[in-house]
């Protein structure tokens, strides 16, 4: 199905692409040693609405907004193998490259009223987020890829460009959904702390667990984790699912709280059905979900446009890999619009809020 190419090959393919505005994705799923590439033959824009199309899916946060699909019968499929000798984490701080008080203080005001919201109504949790402009003026996108490449191996990677809607890139470690078959797998992701090297010395790579959550984060989590069971239960037509114990996962310089979830699905449940069960999320939306989404729309004050959508291979040989599209940014014209959040719960701290915001969007900018 994929040409084998050397990565060289592949990274001026991407160029040539971007360069002649042709649709192009580029991807490497977490933990693999292969970027994959869908390249369509020409500049039409698909949409998929009942997910039954093979391809590469693109699609928005707003569920009332179509999904964009590049068939896989009308693109180029290669894959190269990556081996990460193009950028090295070095655990630096970074410094925010512009001034960021205005944006603070907005930030802020939004979370009070996210409080108020909750306290209000006596809900649970809203995932509020805000947006971040860095100039681009010396912008590479190949070298900006490689980058990502090199410092997230444990997230689903991506390069997505559309001439019609624009250029995205991300490194998100979420799964909304893998499918194959009759069997499935998804997470609930959430909770958020700052991964500092001295602090957990006795951490090793695979073992996170003597990490120490404050209740807040951990009631955030299981909000996650209570909503995709009850929507499973409410559905009736599972045969059989199982669920971790919550653990804590690294992705880039920060660590969150994770409980996979997994089992068999009945024959009546399509893929529609399974992505509206779970999309959006609480952890990119919140819960109760149509009200935190309405509060979303009404009160971020910007279009998330494909932040906290989804992505990924879709009905590829009988198995779909779907991301939910956190750690990314736009290009737009010659600016960088990052996209960062975080969820809000009654006994969220304003200004902690801010401070996770700051936090999260230094995975993207230590890239630039």
């Amino acid at each position: 199905m994929f040409e084998n190419k050397s990565i060289n090959e592949l990274f001026a393919k991407v160029q040539q692409a971007f360069e002649t505005k042709k649709p192009f994705v580029v991807y490497r799923q977490p933990d693999s040693d292969f970027v994959k590439g869908f390249f369509q033959t020409n500049n039409d824009l698909y949409n998929t609405k009942d997910y039954l199309d093979s391809g590469f899916v693109f699609a928005p946060f707003d569920t009332a907004l179509p999904s964009i699909l590049f068939p896989i019968s009308e693109s180029q499929l290669y894959t190269a193998k990556f081996i990460n000798t193009f950028f090295k984490d070095n655990q630096k701080d970074l410094s925010l490259v512009s001034n960021l008080e205005s944006s603070k203080a907005s930030h802020i005001v939004l979370v009070e009223d996210g409080i108020k919201f909750l306290e209000k109504n006596n809900y649970k949790k809203v995932v509020l987020s805000r947006k971040q402009a860095i100039p681009a003026t010396e912008f590479n996108l190949v070298e900006t890829f490689k980058k990502l490449l090199g410092s997230y191996n444990n997230a689903l990677v991506y390069c997505w460009f559309h001439p019609k809607v624009g250029l995205w890139l991300g490194a998100t470690p979420e799964t909304l959904l893998k499918v194959h078959k009759n069997t499935f797998a998804t997470m609930a992701l959430a909770g958020t702390q700052v991964y500092i090297e001295n602090k957990n010395s006795s951490i090793d790579d695979s073992d996170y667990n003597d990490v120490k959550w404050e209740a807040k984060e951990i009631t955030e989590q299981k909000h996650v984790t209570d909503f995709i069971l009850e929507q499973f239960e409410k559905s009736g037509v599972l045969n059989d699912f199982r669920v971790s114990k919550p653990y804590t996962t690294k992705a880039g310089n920060l660590l969150h709280l994770r409980t996979d979830i997994s089992g068999e699905l009945s024959p009546e449940l399509t893929l529609k059905n399974i992505i509206n069960l779970l999309h959006p999320t609480p952890a990119v939306c919140g819960v109760p979900k149509q009200e935190a989404k309405d509060f979303i729309l009404q009160n971020e004050n910007y279009n998330r446009e494909f932040y906290t959508g989804f992505l990924g291979e879709l009905n590829l040989a009988g198995t779909s890999n779907l991301y939910v599209n956190l750690r990314c940014m736009q290009l737009i014209k010659n600016t960088i619009e990052i996209y960062i959040g975080g969820g809000i719960t009654n006994d969220s701290n304003p200004e902690n809020e801010w401070e996770e915001t700051v936090a999260k969007s230094k995975v993207m900018l230590k890239v630039l």
